[in-house]
């Protein structure tokens, strides 16, 4: 962002929209009073950008201007608001000034705290024009709160709205510059923003899913969600309420071992008597410390492996959530339900390692309670004794491995550490760690890192390795570093 952008307080960004006399709207805004109104007012000149304020509280007067709705605080209701205030702006004004106007139509409906809503969350939203007579484009944010109060609250949503209103008049041609600046003024410890989508003519050449990641990147929050068709998921709304079992991974590519493991953990987990007949979210979550393991933040790489995912129908997770007990105390903000987590020996022995529980006074014990407090459950996929012998090979701090005779290694035969293996053992016989049976015993010896090789050697053995979907993508998108057989000569 630049200094003169950074520099400006909300009633400076306010006053400089006021006084720009080519913008000209509307501000609506529900459930927490008009905050961001009142910032427009407070500056001076509002009478030369805001057309009308309004805020229809009670139900039966929202429900006859915007329509019945079966939640208030929705994206449903908000993208209503929107299409409702631009369409009166441009029947009203637009014969009058519509030549020389960029119109815009902003709204927000929140929930600030209360003893209803303990955690304060809203949808905010802004349909505009780029230049005038041109067609609308929209902006929508999904933020939560993190004051204690309703005041504080309420004055947070105040410069958000600002900021959001400045941004898409002045910084969309950058559109990390245009994240960072949302919480300015308030910072990432007060306003999560967990959802953002630019649609409309301006923005063919935006992926919203880049987007995500830089909320992701910058700490405006911990985790984003893609649907298998790369559409932007609000978290709250994909998890709320329904059991989650998720598998974590580089997924560069995805393999068989990949898409194996969690259809195995998927069976079981449908089995568990909390979980039948229920409406399960299944998931593939990649960390940021994934995505960064190779240097800096490689965006294409990002996109081409949410590509693949999608390609075999799986929803996405993008998550800040380095250790397993912080992704499951993510889950715990929105469902009740059982969590699953399907993973490999490697990750399970990492889970037993206690470097990376120093910053917690209780230590890997605190973490073990955080993790398993409610109904959760680690399905565990075997594991190759060759491949073990190459996982400590490889530096990493694994116990030695007694002889199983050619035996897989499973959950049930593995070592942690000898002062946790009562620890250990508890788990195993509590069912808070299993098995995965079914599995196909000729995908353990693929590995992601080999598949990529191949691929880049013209080593076209590596189509067995994936699924057919994900080496169609592959062959057709040059991913990976792949390139087309040369023509044979005649």
């Amino acid at each position: 962002m630049s200094e003169k952008h950074e520099m400006l307080t909300s009633n400076a960004k306010a006053l400089t929209i006021n006084l720009d006399g080519s913008l000209y709207g509307t501000i609506a805004e529900i459930g927490a009073g008009q905050e961001v109104a009142r910032v427009f007012f407070q500056a001076g000149g509002a009478s030369g950008a805001i057309a009308k304020t309004m805020s229809a509280y009670d139900m039966t007067f929202s429900d006859a201007i915007y329509g019945k709705a079966p939640r208030y605080v929705s994206r449903e209701r908000l993208q209503t608001m929107l299409q409702h205030e631009y369409a009166l702006l441009k029947e009203r004004l637009n014969e009058k000034r519509g030549d020389r106007t960029k119109f815009f139509a902003f709204a927000d409906t929140v929930a600030t705290k209360s003893s209803r809503s303990p955690d304060g969350h809203g949808w905010m939203g802004i349909r505009f024009q780029t230049e005038p007579l041109q067609e609308a484009n929209e902006i929508i944010i999904h933020v939560r709160m993190w004051d204690k109060t309703a005041v504080l609250q309420q004055e947070a949503l105040g410069i958000v709205g600002t900021n959001l209103i400045y941004a898409s008049a002045y910084l969309l041609d950058d559109p990390e510059k245009f994240i960072l600046s949302l919480v300015a003024g308030v910072g990432t410890d007060r306003i999560e923003v967990d959802m953002l989508k630019f649609s409309g003519p301006a923005f063919g050449h935006i992926d919203n899913r880049l987007l995500s990641l830089f909320l992701v990147k910058h700490g405006l929050t911990n985790a984003v969600m893609f649907a298998p068709n790369g559409d932007v998921l609000q978290p709250s709304e994909a998890i709320y309420n329904r059991p989650v079992l998720v598998e974590r991974g580089s997924f560069r590519p995805v393999t068989h071992i990949n898409v194996d493991m969690l259809n195995c953990a998927a069976a079981q987990f449908l089995h568990e008597p909390s979980t039948k007949e229920k409406n399960v979210l299944v998931l593939m979550e990649i960390t940021m410390n994934n995505l960064l393991s190779l240097g800096e933040l490689d965006a294409q790489d990002f996109l081409e492996r949410v590509d693949m995912l999608g390609h075999v129908g799986f929803t996405v997770l993008i998550s800040n959530y380095s250790e397993y007990y912080r992704l499951v105390s993510y889950f715990r903000r929105y469902t009740k339900e059982m969590i699953g987590i399907a993973l490999g020996i490697n990750a399970l022995i990492e889970i037993f390692n206690e470097k990376y529980y120093e910053h917690l006074d209780g230590g890997l014990l605190e973490s073990m309670g955080r993790m398993f407090k409610h109904a959760v459950k680690l399905y565990v996929y075997p594991m190759l004794p060759e491949t073990y012998a190459k996982f400590a090979k490889n530096g990493v701090s694994v116990p030695n491995q007694p002889d199983t005779a050619g035996h897989l290694i499973t959950a049930r035969n593995v070592l942690v550490a000898p002062h946790l293996r009562l620890l250990y053992q508890h788990l195993l016989d509590n069912l808070k760690i299993d098995c995965i049976a079914g599995f196909n015993e000729e995908f353990l010896a693929i590995y992601s890192r080999d598949v990529v090789a191949r691929i880049q050697n013209h080593d076209a053995t590596w189509e067995a390795l994936v699924p057919a979907r994900v080496a169609q993508v592959i062959k057709q998108r040059g991913l990976l570093g792949y390139t087309s057989p040369a023509p044979r000569a005649h």
